[in-house]
């Protein structure tokens, strides 16, 4: 077999037509037992693009490794050509210990491309990026939000890059939002590779929302359709609604503290000055109206009822593309 015929990975070799679970071999506990990540590798017989699907790399992002867990048990990575890899949980560390952070308190997407002799994260970001990473040709990576933020379902891409923008309307989401890469991310080495990656972010931490799942597992079958790699037995249907593109944004912040409820759920669109949530105390003393500033779409509403002065209580889009 010529080289493109085999898949060489983490000490594998794959060949056309075969199936494969390999170990990305993280780190051992204290007592010596190994903790590896299983990489689910299906290959066509027929040659084709490589691509990657990844969630996990926050351990508490439980909604994107249920997205990745679908399309695996229901043989969507079964790919009609080409070959499709799936690593359903990055940071097993986190996942095992419910926490977002590795052990030692790192962000490993703030660790990338990472080092071979470096923390836990920049290790395990260094083997992402050194012996999986290389082969793909498009990379899917799915999170959540953060702590009780609730997101709605979105493509995050850096603007003016056509091949995303296509490949970001075809995969469907309510909402692309147009953000830049952060220093040291996975997204931002992968695009500095020239790799081509769709971050997907959907609902909160801890918690797994039938329709973010929805969206994420439909989006990539979108995707693999439009590469060839979707096989017959899998229907496709078109988004309910077309994508609205976030060019800008603003968070709203807490002007007290105290117990919050929103009033408005994701994906709504608000005027300017409608009461869009409100603050009060245990006792009665006051009832303080959140308002949005402007018109736009609220794709962020933190769902913690308990707030401080100065959080995150909503993000609204203030410059749309429909």
């Amino acid at each position: 077999m010529s080289e493109k015929e085999v898949l060489n990975i983490l000490g594998e070799s794959v060949g056309l037509g075969e199936s494969a679970k390999v170990s990305f071999n993280v780190a051992k506990l204290h007592t010596q037992n190994s903790i590896d990540v299983p990489v689910i590798i299906e290959r066509s017989k027929k040659a084709g693009p490589t691509v990657l699907i990844t969630a996990g790399i926050h351990g508490d992002e439980v909604n994107g490794v249920e997205i990745v867990r679908q399309i695996i048990s229901k043989g969507i990575n079964k790919p009609k050509k080409g070959t499709i890899i799936c690593i359903p949980v990055i940071n097993v560390f986190g996942f095992i210990h419910m926490d977002r952070e590795f052990p030692d308190g790192r962000d490993l997407n703030r660790f990338f491309p990472g080092s071979k002799t470096g923390s836990l994260a920049s290790r395990v970001a260094h083997k992402l990026m050194t012996e999986i990473v290389p082969h793909a040709d498009l990379i899917l990576d799915f999170h959540t939000g953060g702590a009780d933020r609730f997101n709605a379902a979105q493509i995050r891409i850096v603007k003016n890059e056509v091949v995303l923008d296509e490949l970001a309307e075809i995969f469907g989401a309510p909402f692309i939002y147009y953000s830049k890469n952060l220093n040291k991310s996975f997204r931002n080495t992968c695009f500095k590779m020239g790799i081509p990656i769709l971050l997907f972010e959907g609902g909160k931490s801890f918690q797994i929302n039938k329709t973010i799942t929805n969206t994420g597992v439909n989006g990539t079958k979108r995707i693999l359709n439009h590469l060839g790699m979707l096989t017959s037995k899998f229907k496709v249907s078109k988004p309910k609604k077309d994508c609205i593109r976030i060019l800008d944004s603003k968070w709203i912040r807490a002007s007290h503290s105290g117990m919050f409820k929103s009033r408005v759920n994701v994906n709504t669109f608000v005027k300017k000055g409608a009461v869009i949530g409100h603050i009060t105390d245990p006792y009665g003393s006051f009832n303080q109206f959140v308002k949005a500033p402007n018109d736009g779409y609220i794709f962020n509403v933190n769902e913690s009822p308990i707030i401080y002065q100065g959080d995150a209580i909503f993000h609204i889009s203030t410059k749309v593309e429909s």
